[in-house]
């Protein structure tokens, strides 16, 4: 048995705004700190170098503790598809991976996220332990994106973002 177990998380959104505006959001240092992983009021780092083969990192500071994300870009075809991984230092070494497709839709665009999730087993767990491990870290980095996906829309859609978590 390994020492992992994956799930796969898609969600699909749908903007009012070209696919170049959310493809920006995904990719601009300065809209990224206001949804990505963080929020205006509790960003500390946002940097980003958006090309194959660059790196993101951001750091929310929350609750007395500083949140540290970090990836790296994978592939970037604009305005269609960012493929990237993603890691928690903190919490865990596993790099899982992000895809974000859009596609122009009649109203706008339609967003296809897709996140390969790298669920750590801990010792001695049965099958019976991994699958609930991987069903509570599905529905709670969906609870978590949801959230953030609700920042995006507003921010691609308005250029504000009124959710403070």
């Amino acid at each position: 048995m390994s020492d992992f177990s994956n799930t796969t998380l898609t969600m699909t959104r749908q903007f009012n705004v070209e696919p170049e505006r959310v493809f920006d959001a995904w990719l601009n240092p300065e809209i990224m700190s206001k949804w990505f992983f963080t929020l205006e009021n509790t960003n500390k780092v946002t940097q980003n170098n958006p090309e194959v083969g660059g790196t993101w990192e951001i750091v929310d500071h929350r609750e007395g503790m500083d949140y540290r994300a970090i990836g790296e870009y994978l592939e970037i075809d604009p305005p269609k598809k960012i493929v990237f991984t993603f890691k928690m230092p903190q919490f865990s070494e596993l790099e899982d991976t992000i895809t974000v497709e859009l596609k122009k839709i009649q109203e706008g665009c339609e967003m296809t996220f897709t996140h390969v999730i790298h669920t750590p087993h801990e010792e001695n767990w049965t099958e019976a332990d991994i699958e609930r491990a991987l069903r509570a870290k599905h529905d709670d980095t969906e609870q978590g994106w949801n959230y953030m996906f609700m920042g995006l829309k507003e921010l691609a859609e308005t250029g504000n973002n009124s959710y403070k978590g």
